[in-house]
C-alpha cells in the first residue's frame, strides 16, 4: 500500500522497510502493520488534536510533569509552542506507560519507541496470525469469564502498583490474543497520586471490564475491586504480590454526595460513548 505521510520519515531512516496494510483508522490514532526487517510491527499515527475526538483531555492531563518551567506557561497560555509541547507529551504519554506497564508485569504490547509521532510496538495477534479481536468482539464460557476478569483485575491491579490509573478502560482497548487479553490505548493513563479524578477513573474502568465480563458470568457483579484496590492504595499497603478477594467494606459516616454525583455523570457520559462507539462498530461493517 502507499506509504502514508507520517511514516515516510522512518522509512526514509531505515526504521521500517515497508507498510503491509492498514489495521484501523480511529478517531485518535490510525493503525498500520509495517515490516521492519523480519519483524511485523504496529505502528500507530496519532491524528493532530483539532482531528482527535478524546474528550475532556485536560483531567487526564492533569498532575503530568513537564521537563521546565518555559513548557508549563507555554502550555498554561495555549501558544502554538505550548499546544506542540501538549501534543508531545499526550503522545509520549502512552509509550512511557508501555515501558513502565512491561516492567511491572502488565500484557501490553511491547513498545519498540516512538519516532517522529509514530509509535511502533508488538503486534498483537491471534492463533493464526491475524490481527487480535477486542474483547467486544469475543464470547466465552463462564469459567473462562471468570478466570480472564481475575486476570484483568490482577493487571489493573500492578497498573495501580506503578502509579498509573488507564482512564479509557473497556472492551474497546482489549485485544484477546491465544494467551489471553492484552491492553491497549494508553496516552490518557493517568497518575494515580497526583490526578484528583484517579479514583473516579479507577472506579469507571473496573466497572467497564467487570461488567463485560459479567454478560457470561453475573455473580460478577457483586465484586467490589475498584475500591478494594483503592483503599489499600491510599493506605499504601497495596503491592504486587497481595492477592484481592474482590470485597469492600465502606467506611462509616456521611456520603460523600459529590463524589457519587461525579461518579452518576461519569458513568451515563461513558454509556454515552459506549452506544457510540457499538453505532460505529455496526456502521463499519455493513
Amino acid at each position: 500500500m502507499k506509504t502514508p505521510k507520517a511514516i515516510q520519515p522512518l522509512v526514509d531512516d531505515g526504521i521500517v522497510d515497508e507498510v503491509l496494510y492498514a489495521v484501523l483508522s480511529g478517531k485518535e490514532a490510525s493503525v498500520y502493520a509495517v515490516r521492519c526487517g523480519e519483524n511485523v510491527l504496529c505502528a500507530k499515527v496519532y491524528k493532530e488534536a483539532y482531528k482527535r475526538s478524546f474528550k475532556k483531555a485536560a483531567q487526564y492531563q492533569e498532575g503530568r510533569k513537564v521537563r521546565n518551567s518555559r513548557q508549563a506557561r507555554a502550555m498554561e497560555k495555549r501558544s502554538k509552542f505550548g499546544r506542540d509541547q501538549q501534543e508531545e507529551a499526550w503522545q509520549n504519554a502512552e509509550i512511557n506507560a508501555l515501558y513502565r506497564l512491561d516492567e511491572a508485569g502488565v500484557r501490553v504490547p511491547k513498545p519498540f519507541g516512538c519516532f517522529d509521532s509514530v509509535l511502533l510496538m508488538e503486534m498483537v495477534t491471534d492463533a493464526e496470525g491475524d490481527v487480535a479481536p477486542r474483547l467486544n468482539d469475543v464470547s466465552m464460557s463462564a469459567e473462562q469469564a471468570r478466570e480472564d476478569h481475575a486476570l484483568m483485575m490482577h493487571y489493573i491491579k500492578l497498573m495501580l502498583c506503578a502509579g498509573l490509573v488507564h482512564g479509557d478502560l473497556s472492551e474497546f482497548n482489549v485485544l484477546v490474543d491465544e494467551y489471553g487479553p492484552v491492553i491497549i490505548d494508553l496516552p490518557q493513563a493517568v497518575d494515580a497520586a497526583a490526578n484528583n479524578n484517579a479514583q473516579t477513573m479507577l472506579e469507571r474502568d473496573v466497572n467497564n471490564i467487570t461488567g463485560y465480563y459479567a454478560q457470561f458470568a453475573p455473580e460478577l457483579t457483586s465484586t467490589r475491586y475498584a475500591q478494594e484496590m483503592w483503599s489499600l492504595f491510599e493506605a499504601g499497603e497495596l503491592t504486587p504480590e497481595l492477592e484481592l478477594s474482590g470485597e469492600h467494606m465502606d467506611d462509616e459516616g456521611a456520603a460523600d454526595v459529590d463524589s457519587v454525583m461525579l461518579a452518576i455523570k461519569a458513568a451515563l457520559e461513558e454509556e454515552r460513548e459506549r452506544q457510540e462507539r457499538l453505532r460505529e462498530d455496526s456502521e463499519a461493517r455493513d
